[in-house]
């Protein structure tokens, strides 16, 4: 497993598993961030993340994306 940072712009990884608080993980969950879902990086800034989940665009900083194991 590796954090969602290190996925590859454009090329779809399934969700292994997700770290942190409760809070934080019910946040991820509703939206769409849920374990065995398929999602793409679309681009890549700085280590701040834009992914394709289902039909969403959703920007995510570094430390959320780092929370979301691949």
């Amino acid at each position: 497993m590796m954090p969602l940072t290190l996925a590859k712009q454009g090329e779809p990884v399934t969700i292994r598993k997700i770290t942190g608080k409760d809070a934080l993980r019910q946040h991820l969950a509703e939206l769409g961030f849920v374990m065995d879902a398929t999602v793409t990086v679309v681009s890549q800034l700085g280590g701040n993340l834009i992914v394709q989940v289902k039909d969403s665009r959703i920007a995510l900083d570094r430390t959320m994306a780092g929370r979301i194991m691949i």
